[in-house]
């Protein structure tokens, strides 16, 4: 479980999946990104992940219910990325915060390629 929110009502638990997926698919609407990269690299290639497989291209660590997240994407030639970088992290801060409830506190981007 990676998140936890307590209301007056009751507490509401937050598997890594759900919030997996809730991110990977607010990166994916994003102009400039063509998908998720395997966060797990083997000899220093990436895998262009497919729809079902976004939850892949994210990590993210908990500590005192605010989140820490970490996409690896991969962007479309000829776009800028630090200006993809700062519509992904407005996003998906905004994406995680209204639809759990749950506090972002970083959100780190990892370019690792461009495709033409």
């Amino acid at each position: 479980m990676k998140g936890n929110l307590v209301t007056k009502n009751g507490n509401i638990f937050y598997t890594e999946d759900v919030l997996t997926n809730i991110i990977g698919l607010s990166t994916m609407e994003c102009y400039g990104v063509v998908g998720m990269a395997s966060r797990s690299a083997t000899d220093g290639l990436w895998e262009l992940l497919k729809r079902e497989n976004l939850s892949k291209g994210v990590r993210i660590n908990s500590k005192e219910n605010l989140l820490s997240i970490e996409l690896y994407i991969i962007v479309q030639y000829g776009t800028k990325i630090s200006v993809i970088a700062n519509n992904i992290i407005k996003r998906v801060k905004y994406t995680v915060e209204n639809y759990t409830g749950l506090k972002v506190s970083r959100i780190t981007v990892n370019v690792q390629g461009v495709r033409v």
